[in-house]
């Protein structure tokens, strides 16, 4: 049998195996999805969502082969029908309800609940970080959304009203308004917000898995710098949007290049995230050298 014949049987291994799974998928999820890409993905502060959904099909695609390899007639069926049952529940309720927590939570039940049955604890443990990342996608409540994003906002805009006014700007703060020149701002969630920062962290976790360091060190301190780094690109994009209003009138602020101050943020926190752990690694190899030599003498 060549190496083409191979790959070819065991695509069609797969796809018996894991056609009926993907099938009843499909069937549960295709409308929760739907109804999501018409409604709360339609949201500038819940834009993240579809993202965080593709990201984490292509992780898992990326790590099947190794669950496959690793897990190999290691069923943890018992379990995993206890999840799957949990999880059905917690499906029938949020889409009856109409509580997306549920609903959108039950989808990643199922499918760590469907590995459990088909391949066992390693195979959940393979794939744990996509499971994990698509945490990320789940709306939060909203009174927790409120109750933590009003500090936030009050951070972003003292900093950004402290920065403007050193770079002489003319510039003064109410709150989360922004008064610069003729034209106020009002600082709102989508631009500072809880939901924003945990898309940051999501884009610094994503980040780690996949450069997937080696030294524990590094990972750790770069996890624990997503939080400033998140707190910065938020700084960095209500800077942007008061400057574009403050230079081009208020319609450019609030039309295109509002969107555009959007990809600024997400720019921005990937240049901060590339520029730290650049910083960690200059720091962590030359600690190496150091270590290296001092043994040696």
């Amino acid at each position: 049998m060549t190496i083409r014949d191979y790959q070819f049987h065991s695509l069609k291994l797969t796809i018996s195996e894991w056609w009926p799974v993907l099938l009843g998928l499909l069937i549960l999820y295709v409308p929760t999805f739907y109804d999501l890409a018409n409604g709360i993905w339609s949201r500038e502060d819940q834009a993240h969502g579809p993202i965080i959904l593709l990201l984490s099909l292509w992780l898992i695609y990326r790590k099947w082969g190794g669950m496959m390899n690793k897990s190999e007639g290691k069923s943890t069926a018992n379990l995993g029908w206890i999840v799957l049952f949990i999880a059905l529940v917690l499906y029938i309720i949020g889409r009856s309800q109409q509580i997306l927590v549920f609903e959108i939570g039950s989808f990643i039940w199922i499918l760590a609940a469907v590995i459990l049955i088909k391949r066992g604890y390693i195979a959940l443990k393979v794939m744990w970080f996509p499971l994990f990342f698509l945490l990320f996608m789940i709306p939060l409540p909203g009174q927790v959304v409120s109750l933590l994003t009003m500090p936030m906002k009050m951070a972003v805009s003292f900093v950004a009203e402290h920065i403007l006014f050193w770079a002489n700007y003319p510039i003064a703060r109410n709150g989360v308004i922004l008064q610069i020149g003729q034209y106020q701002l009002l600082v709102a969630d989508a631009c500072a917000g809880l939901q924003t920062l945990l898309t940051l962290e999501a884009l610094g976790l994503f980040y780690l898995n996949f450069v997937h360091h080696t030294s524990v060190l590094r990972n750790v301190t770069l996890a624990i710098l997503i939080i400033p780094i998140s707190f910065t690109a938020n700084v960095i994009r209500v800077i942007v949007l008061t400057l574009i209003t403050y230079h081009y009138g208020d319609a450019a602020g609030q039309g295109f290049l509002h969107g555009f101050a959007g990809m600024v943020l997400f720019i921005s926190a990937l240049v901060l995230i590339l520029s730290v752990d650049g910083v960690l690694q200059y720091f962590i190899r030359a600690q190496s050298i150091k270590v290296s030599h001092t043994v040696y003498e």
